[in-house]
């Protein structure tokens, strides 16, 4: 028999810790058919670090914008016009072209009340969506997951592409999947060493402990990376794709969109975009990535005829101030601006005016747009859920999608 020994007791722990389907989900996947086209996804692109959003949507026609960034403004070679106030930085070409063509819309001054400029506390509100004053153990997505399988007669799921799972991504009784790459955690999973742990619990109907719910969330993993796995196998896309970590990241998250595999959040990183030194460069390096790669994602989808179901939002924790600091960079802010990419959006262009640069608050931008009213129309709108149930309160929903 099989002896559990510590140090493969916490690697079977790290393993089961990348669970998140419960058994209702893995007998619901594996007994229906693949969900047909059609089927609403969320692509979700985090903008790591606190993106500058004055460098993102540059007020180019704003004297103040050029007098508190007297070296680190754009000038008119460095932007694209999308109105008479208003462009976006050269490096998101792509962008351009999306918002030429009505499937991007942008959102100006987003952020919440009393905001808190720490990296970690700003992402932990966006990430769970709860208010500054109180702290939250679950995020907005993982919350959805719980809501959508209460009697639901369709299971849902969501995926992370990265290393580790995000606190948007953590519910209370269900939870995301991180993985980077279908086929590794197929394998790990399949480890006979793994495989030989579970060959020795055949009991499913009395499991209490600690160890019985490890082994009960081992078996999950496996047949969640069993079904991920042939997913990912029944297509993966051929179009180029750039060879970045964002370009792969993309290409994996349209394989399995493309696939059809029952996945309705897919959630990734990028960056990071803390530019307190040296900014423009950082900053049109990450653009030019970001671009290239979504540019990439949007015309594959095209070509399928998939680009209708799936919206794309980036966002970050924060923005920066409004003047620059002595190094060539931005300090943390607070009201930033967001994208709404789709192949069916009901408003596109600039959604609402840009930020008001002549009422600052500590030399700050003031937000206009509660990030919790982009949520509450993601959940409502996009993906047809209970928005006042899973953020707890009843924000206003927009009219993007």
């Amino acid at each position: 028999m099989l002896i559990l020994n510590r140090r493969k007791f916490l690697q079977v722990g790290s393993l089961a810790s990348a669970s998140l389907m419960l058994p209702k989900f893995l007998k619901a996947m594996e007994a229906r058919p693949l969900v047909p086209a059609g089927n609403k996804v969320l692509v979700i692109i985090q903008l790591s670090g606190g993106n500058d959003g004055l460098n993102t949507i540059v007020p180019y026609r704003n004297d103040i914008y050029y007098r508190e960034r007297p070296t680190l403004s754009l000038k008119q070679d460095g932007i694209l016009r999308l109105n008479d106030e208003l462009g976006i930085h050269a490096k998101l070409k792509g962008f351009k072209s999306l918002y030429d063509d009505g499937m991007l819309g942008v959102l100006n001054n987003v952020g919440y009340p009393n905001p808190d400029r720490s990296h970690f506390r700003s992402m932990d509100i966006w990430q769970s969506g709860s208010p500054a004053s109180e702290y939250w153990t679950d995020g907005w997505i993982g919350r959805y997951l719980d809501a959508q399988c209460k009697g639901c007669d369709k299971p849902t799921q969501a995926l992370e592409i990265d290393d580790t799972l995000s606190l948007a991504m953590k519910g209370n009784s269900n939870k995301g999947l991180a993985l980077t790459d279908p086929a590794r955690l197929y394998g790990t999973s399949n480890d006979k060493y793994f495989t030989d742990l579970l060959q020795q619990r055949t009991n499913d109907d009395h499991e209490h402990s600690n160890v019985d719910y490890l082994y009960k969330t081992m078996r999950e993993t496996v047949s969640s990376a069993s079904y991920i796995q042939q997913q990912f196998k029944s297509f993966q896309t051929t179009a180029s794709y750039p060879n970045t970590e964002l370009g792969r990241d993309m290409k994996t998250i349209a394989s399995l969109i493309l696939s059809d595999i029952n996945t309705k959040v897919f959630y990734v990183s990028h960056g990071s975009f803390d530019t307190h030194v040296n900014q423009q460069d950082q900053q049109a390096r990450l653009f030019n990535q970001l671009s290239d790669a979504v540019t990439a994602f949007t015309d594959d989808l095209k070509q399928h005829h998939r680009f209708e179901d799936v919206v794309v939002v980036t966002f970050s924790e924060f923005g920066r101030r409004v003047s620059q600091n002595a190094s060539g960079g931005t300090d943390h802010g607070t009201a930033n601006n967001m994208f709404v990419i789709g192949g069916n959006l009901k408003q596109a262009g600039v959604l609402n005016d840009g930020p008001n640069l002549q009422q600052l608050k500590d030399g700050d931008l003031q937000y206009s747009v509660d990030f919790k009213s982009v949520y509450a129309t993601l959940l409502a709108n996009w993906l047809h859920a209970n928005d006042k149930e899973i953020l707890k309160q009843d924000y206003p929903l927009m009219s993007f999608v």
